[in-house]
């Protein structure tokens, strides 16, 4: 993640009814490689990273960075949330300079249906209205990802535009004033 001002990092780890958002670990290790060589976790996002470069680049403490959360599940890693400035040069933003905060998240397909990215999610970005307060937060996504786009509705982001971005069409919305309910 770029500048996020005066954020203190990491932060104590935000627990939700059933999940807890944490830094990784070196026990996500196995978790992330199936995470980011799934085919289908993949789809929407230019497909899976092969698994042997993948496994030989990610360190066996995988690395810790501002604004990427682990989503634990009773102790397991199941997906993965980060918080970063949308890169100024990409399309989509909601200030003249862009760098606004964006919301990105990876589940494994075993917890996709479950409401955990949804649980997860709306921790994240409260958590990101207490470190950033009035900091515009926005979502991408592929408009043909029909989960994510749901997603996104619930947890009160509204349609800023569409463009092409990655050879298909991306939705990009902004987080209203609204709280996100369930």
């Amino acid at each position: 993640m770029t500048d996020l001002g005066p954020v203190a990092w990491p932060p104590a780890p935000i627990r939700t009814e059933r999940l807890v958002l944490r830094e990784p670990e070196a026990r996500d290790r196995a978790a992330l490689i199936e995470l980011f060589t799934s085919s289908e976790v993949g789809t929407y996002i230019g497909g899976p990273r092969p698994r042997d470069e993948f496994e030989r680049a990610l360190p066996a403490v995988p690395r810790r960075r501002p604004g990427l959360f682990v989503v634990d599940l009773d102790g397991a890693m199941i997906g993965i949330i980060e918080i970063d400035r949308r890169d100024a040069e990409r399309p989509g933003h909601v200030r003249p300079d862009g760098g606004e905060a964006e919301l990105g998240y990876m589940f494994l397909p075993e917890a996709w249906g479950c409401g955990y990215a949804a649980e997860a999610c709306a921790a994240a970005l409260g958590w990101v209205a207490d470190a950033l307060p009035g900091e515009p937060v926005v979502l991408s996504t592929q408009t043909a990802n029909d989960r994510s786009m749901r997603l996104a509705a619930k947890l009160g982001f509204t349609e800023v535009e569409r463009f092409e971005e990655y050879g298909a069409e991306q939705w990009f919305g902004v987080r209203s004033s609204v709280t996100p309910s369930g």
